[in-house]
């Protein structure tokens, strides 16, 4: 299914529907079933996978089975956090660069939302997965990659991660600078990414995870408040402990806009996407009815969103800045996105 942004000088060639974020025009909506983690595994043995294979899993028996119950706590993380089930493709040991390509390129042919390594990886598989990641936001699927550390050292110092933060600018990229501890247990930023994934996998859209309490006893480094204020503006994911529970500082893109919104703005382009394809493309006549039908939709899809508190000040119609003549049908949507409230100021008259 073709589709992704389009521009007047140069319009797709393919059948679709193509959409542009503008500053005036924020789009995002409710819809599908959602809260698949893509989550590539490097080890597994003791079960029934192979490499280089696709597995689902929603519960952690099904998942001991396939991969041995030795190796799964990434994919337990994920499923703590709140993801429906992880889509785990399967490493080959030892990968090499072109395993990692394949992984990717094997992901491309199947549906999920957030995106994470089961570990560490380099600085150069994080790159080319962040570029793998815009590759496929301009071609129209869309999802969250969730990041941690290279080597476990970088969780104690928050500058480090905030260069990462920096490195992985996106607003589709989250980046994990917090390792945690369990039971005594300590689990890097990288190892404990799939819980976030996860998190953000199964947060409504209409809901943030700023203050989501992580079921942690610690964090590997408890930053100073100088530290945590200098990491939120560089778009670092932080888990604070707060002398009672560790918790997720703000839901923070490395572009230092909100999980919420970006979540929220995936959702649109992908339901409305998916439902045109269905129900639209190639079924509708180009004229006041068939442009009245699809405006209708649209306007109706929305229109659950304002209902569920995600947007309101909805307005759909034909665009009036570009001509939808022949086959091509020109929308203009905006609305005012409704965002948690995550500051609150008390005046207090004595």
């Amino acid at each position: 299914m073709a589709g992704g942004s389009w521009t007047p000088s140069s319009l797709p060639i393919r059948p679709g529907l193509y959409a542009n974020f503008v500053a005036s025009a924020t789009a995002q909506i409710t819809g599908g079933a959602r809260g698949t983690v893509g989550m590539p595994l490097k080890t597994y043995s003791g079960g029934t996978a192979t490499a280089k294979k696709f597995y689902t899993v929603a519960n952690e028996t099904d998942a001991a089975a396939l991969f041995g119950s030795a190796n799964i706590q990434p994919i337990k993380f994920a499923l703590q956090g709140g993801a429906k089930e992880v889509l785990v493709y399967t490493m080959p040991s030892s990968p090499v660069a072109q395993d990692y390509i394949d992984m990717r390129t094997a992901y491309d042919t199947r549906p999920f939302n957030v995106f994470v390594f089961d570990s560490e990886v380099s600085a150069t598989e994080q790159d080319n997965t962040l570029t793998w990641v815009k590759g496929n936001k301009a071609e129209g699927k869309h999802y969250m990659a969730v990041f941690g550390c290279v080597v476990a050292a970088d969780d104690n110092d928050p500058s480090v991660g905030d260069t990462r933060s920096i490195r992985l600018l996106d607003d589709y990229a989250v980046n994990l600078i917090s390792g945690v501890v369990i039971g005594g247990t300590s689990y890097s930023s990288a190892k404990y990414a799939p819980w976030v994934a996860g998190l953000i996998a199964g947060t409504a859209i209409n809901r943030a995870i700023t203050y989501q309490v992580a079921p942690v006893d610690d964090v590997v480094a408890r930053f100073t408040n100088t530290q945590t204020k200098t990491s939120l503006s560089k778009g670092s994911l932080v888990l604070t402990n707060d002398g009672e529970k560790v918790k997720v500082e703000q839901g923070l893109t490395t572009s230092v806009s909100k999980v919420r919104k970006q979540r929220a703005r995936q959702a649109i382009l992908n339901d409305v996407t998916k439902t045109a394809s269905d129900s639209y493309i190639g079924k509708i006549n180009n004229n006041k009815d068939g442009q009245a039908a699809l405006i209708s939709a649209v306007k109706a899809y929305l229109e659950t969103l304002e209902r569920a508190n995600v947007l309101t000040n909805i307005n759909v119609g034909l665009d009036t800045q570009n001509a939808s003549v022949g086959d091509t049908v020109y929308l203009a949507i905006s609305f005012t996105e409704i965002d948690s409230a995550e500051r609150i100021f008390l005046t207090i008259n004595v």
